[in-house]
């Protein structure tokens, strides 16, 4: 799964850092963005990407769930990891196959779920 596409969107550089370079040492390529309008011109201009983690609480018009529906909608072979220290998610509440991880969470247990995802 080495140079596989991944994005992250996260608000919070510090968390959007050290979840980017944990993806990186596991032998992810990553694309960072801060909120989902960043994401969805970085899921445009980057067809190759092929999971997405994301946190849920974002500042602008679209929160992570929203994200997430949008990309399960207009890139379905993308996989979706959601992530939040606020709020507990309903399986019902996030696109078919997705994953929800609370904060905070182990990079290993995010890279093992990424594997997992990629390889169903």
């Amino acid at each position: 799964m080495s140079g596989l596409k991944v994005l992250v969107v996260e608000d919070e550089p510090l968390v959007r850092i050290d979840i980017s370079d944990s993806l990186v040492d596991a032998g992810f390529e990553v694309i960072e963005a801060a909120n989902a309008a960043d994401a969805i011109a970085a899921l445009e201009s980057h067809a190759d990407i092929r999971l997405i983690f994301t946190d849920i609480d974002m500042p602008g018009s679209m929160d992570g769930l929203m994200l997430a529906a949008a990309v399960a909608d207009r890139w379905p072979p993308v996989r979706i990891i959601v992530t939040s220290g606020h709020r507990i998610v309903e399986i019902t509440d996030m696109p078919d196959g997705s994953v929800f991880f609370s904060k905070p969470y182990r990079a290993t247990e995010i890279v093992a779920s990424m594997h997992e995802l990629l390889r169903g």
